[in-house]
């Protein structure tokens, strides 16, 4: 059964995002978990924050895993796209039609995977470019299918409380969001 969801950590994530999104997802049960594409479990962020991820990329068994999650921040979008063996799990997602997300910069990993082609999809303000053949859309969350994409670290919580609605539904998601006094 696919329940899990991994949240990829490359030398220089946004720490707000991934660490947001792993914790809202934490909050509303889903069995979310950080993975490290680097070799080792700490796993420094773009702004120093070094980071103890649960579990190594080799460590995963993709098969259990419902959706995978990319956090953007600099350089960690560029080294999740130059990671060869998330690329294949990527286009393996894909072709299988199982949910994948993104924010910030991180939509360009899944575009230059050929992922969003023809996919209403939006970025961090200013790397619209990055989108390539895709449709670029202004929403701070915009989904298209199983794929979701965010704009930056600010809009984090609202990636994560659209995910929660898609995974275990509106009743979940509203009870997270009043927990955490979301007001948006």
């Amino acid at each position: 059964m696919r329940e899990q969801v991994m949240i990829m950590l490359a030398e220089g994530f946004e720490e707000v995002e991934a660490i947001t999104i792993t914790d809202l997802l934490r909050r509303a049960e889903i069995p979310a978990k950080t993975v490290s594409v680097t070799g080792d479990r700490l796993v420094k962020g773009a702004h120093g924050i070094p980071v103890g991820a649960d579990l190594l990329f080799d460590e995963v068994d993709f098969d259990l895993v419902r959706m995978i999650l990319l956090p953007g921040g600099m350089p960690g979008t560029t080294n999740l796209l130059a990671y060869d063996p998330l690329t294949k799990i990527l286009k393996r997602f894909a072709e299988e039609e199982r949910p994948l997300g993104a924010i910030c910069a991180a939509p360009m990993v899944l575009a230059a995977h050929g992922i969003l082609s023809g996919k209403n999809a939006t970025i961090y303000e200013g790397m619209e470019s990055e989108l390539m053949d895709a449709v670029p859309t202004e929403g701070e969350v915009v989904r298209d299918g199983n794929l979701f994409t965010s704009k930056g670290p600010g809009t984090a919580m609202e990636f994560a409380l659209q995910l929660i609605g898609f995974l275990c539904g509106e009743e979940k998601r509203e009870a997270v969001k009043a927990g955490l006094l979301y007001r948006r």
